[in-house]
């Protein structure tokens, strides 16, 4: 049977070289020279003063929220329809995240909701840049700055994407970004914190470091975690990034291939093509299942399955997952338009080792189910 990986990574670029070089000179550690460059080199991307590499996108968080003092009492209005990686670094450290519902269009957080969240307790807004396009950005920087509250920038799906001109990865007082296999840029796990403020990246790096004091290695003033990123990593990273353009550019590719083969289609609704703002970068291509077909994304996965071709669902929302019921948190709260996408949304394969042919198969066999619906 054909198989089609839902992504597969392509390192075609200086990785084998540059991890030659690390077994080479033996230095695989997180101390090793790659590591330095691969932060300076996504520094660069994002227009940022300092980057501080970690060991994956999820402890990114972690570590911007333990840099920002976000603690018990604290809000952080974020959005329900993301992964768990946003909201668990919250729940750890005893803050409220306080949700808001999906836009049914872009599937990003619905920016006009943000303000009627805002209380006394709130700390920080959380955009999460979810699938291909960002959030708008303005009113959100418009209502930091009014309530003088913190951003944190997940632009882990965003490598190489803009808003207005500017780079993802640039607009939150902290910014994140992972490199897991089906990103843009990878280095199997790992990821990176981004800010302008000097104290901040201090900060992030202490956090990353097990809070080693500068002035006598093993004495720590507070607790800190092995956030540390490997030069193995690094050196895979830096290859990746070097070669970010031909990776953006295929996925635009990938993506409009497939607008033209289904945009007559019926019963999906495909990603939205620009806004005003931005144009696609289709990190994963989602569809949504229309309300009338008679299944559901789980389903529709499964037959596309047997059909050798692998797809994911779509993202479901905190407020419905269960390790936060059983901590009665988001009780009685509903987003209907997250709740939507969690069951009638999925992607399909969009990894930059994809090609036409692949394309081509799996819109076929989309096709055959719809037809037999």
């Amino acid at each position: 049977m054909r198989k089609i990986f839902v992504n597969e990574p392509v390192l075609d670029g200086n990785e084998r070289k540059y991890l030659n070089e690390c077994i080479d000179t033996n230095w695989i550690s997180f101390e090793g020279p790659f590591v330095k460059k691969f932060e300076q080199g996504m520094a660069e991307l994002t227009n940022r003063k300092y980057a501080v590499a970690v060991s994956n996108g999820s402890v990114a968080l972690d570590t911007a929220v333990l840099a920002l003092k976000i603690g018990e009492g604290d809000e952080v209005i974020m959005p329900t329809f993301t992964i768990i990686s946003c909201a668990a670094p919250l729940v750890r450290v005893g803050a409220k995240p306080v949700l808001v519902d999906s836009d049914p269009y872009t599937w990003n957080m619905k920016v006009e909701d943000i303000e009627s969240n805002i209380t006394s307790k709130t700390k920080a807004i959380m955009v999460v840049h979810i699938y291909g396009l960002p959030v708008d950005m303005d009113p959100v920087l418009e209502l930091a700055k009014k309530y003088n509250l913190y951003i944190i920038e997940d632009a882990a799906e965003m490598h190489g994407q803009t808003y207005k001109g500017r780079p993802c990865g640039s607009f939150g007082d902290i910014s994140t970004f992972s490199f897991y296999p089906n990103k843009h840029i990878t280095c199997g796990e790992g990821g990176m914190v981004l800010t302008n403020y000097e104290v901040l990246a201090e900060r992030c790096a202490s956090i990353r470091n097990l809070f080693f004091s500068s002035k006598k290695r093993y004495i720590h003033e507070e607790l800190g975690y092995n956030f540390r990123m490997t030069n193995l990593q690094a050196a895979i990273g830096l290859a990746q990034l070097e070669k970010l353009d031909r990776t953006v550019a295929k996925k635009r590719h990938i993506g409009a291939l497939y607008n033209k083969l289904l945009k007559d289609i019926g019963g999906l609704q495909i990603p939205v093509e620009k806004t005003d703002y931005a144009d696609n970068i289709y990190w994963v291509y989602g569809v949504v299942l229309d309300d009338d077909l008679p299944i559901d994304a789980d389903e529709f996965i499964k037959r596309l399955g047997e059909e050798g071709i692998g797809c994911r669902g779509f993202f479901w929302g905190m407020h419905e997952q269960p390790v936060f019921k059983e901590m009665n948190l988001f009780e009685e709260e509903r987003y209907p338009v997250a709740e939507n996408l969690a069951r009638r949304g999925f992607y399909i394969p969009s990894g930059v080792n994809l090609n036409d042919d692949d394309q081509e198969y799996v819109v076929e066999k989309i096709k055959l189910i719809l037809n037999q619906l």
